[in-house]
């Protein structure tokens, strides 16, 4: 039995606990918004990985396809960020792989399989943290397992009280994101919780359009 690990949406976190999943896969399938190709890079130290662009891949992706089709032991693999943005005529496909909700989906339409792995990068509020592992068997039949990271919990996320405050704070958690600081060590140098950095990141590297005043309405 081949298996696959299918993730999206990391926004520039990899988790010990998905590369302890993706320690077995024989390759790695990425839905887009990897974010920063260290990202990228880490994940071929585990597998050969095959990846498409996302809408928060900016100009370092810009060799990466935004729809790619291939064969993975046998499977004939369409993969895309987007939902929208899967081809209406699918003709001999058998699995499409997108990302962009962090919401996991896997469903059947046509005789073709649908997956969504979800996010397995900075939690959104109280989403479940999940990604799959495809497993392929010699005769080319396969199953998708649903990995749901359970021991993540949610966390309270404490916002400091006065705006001029938050502002500041803001500020300086989004110059330590572009300037590639884990979250843990940016909670840390700010003196704030880890789960008020990962929601700032995951705000601000999910809308490429926000401003400060657009997280700050959004935390009220």
């Amino acid at each position: 039995m081949i298996k696959i690990g299918v993730l999206s949406d990391t926004h520039n976190m990899l988790r010990p606990q998905v590369t302890a999943q993706l320690s077995q896969c024989k390759m790695i399938l990425h839905a887009g918004d990897i974010c920063k190709t260290e990202i990228l890079e880490k994940l071929k130290t585990i597998a050969p990985v095959r990846a498409v662009r996302g809408n928060n891949d900016k100009e370092w992706a810009k060799a990466i396809p935004y729809i790619d089709t291939f064969d993975c032991y046998g499977i004939q693999i369409l993969m895309c960020h987007k939902k929208k943005e899967i081809p209406k005529i699918l003709s001999g496909i058998n699995l499409v792989i997108y990302g962009h909700s962090h919401q996991y989906e896997d469903k059947e339409l046509n005789g073709i399989r649908f997956l969504n792995p979800g996010s397995c990068g900075p939690r959104r509020f109280n989403q479940e943290v999940t990604m799959a592992i495809l497993e392929i068997d010699k005769n080319h039949s396969y199953r998708i397992n649903r990995i749901v990271f359970s021991d993540i919990q949610s966390k309270k996320i404490d916002i400091p009280d006065a705006n001029q405050d938050r502002a500041k704070i803001i500020s300086a958690v989004i110059k330590d994101i572009d300037k590639g600081i884990p979250s843990d060590k940016i909670a840390k140098k700010n003196h704030i919780s880890l789960a008020f950095t990962e929601e700032i990141s995951r705000m601000y590297l999910t809308h490429p359009e926000i401003n400060l005043d657009g997280i700050l309405n959004r935390l009220q």
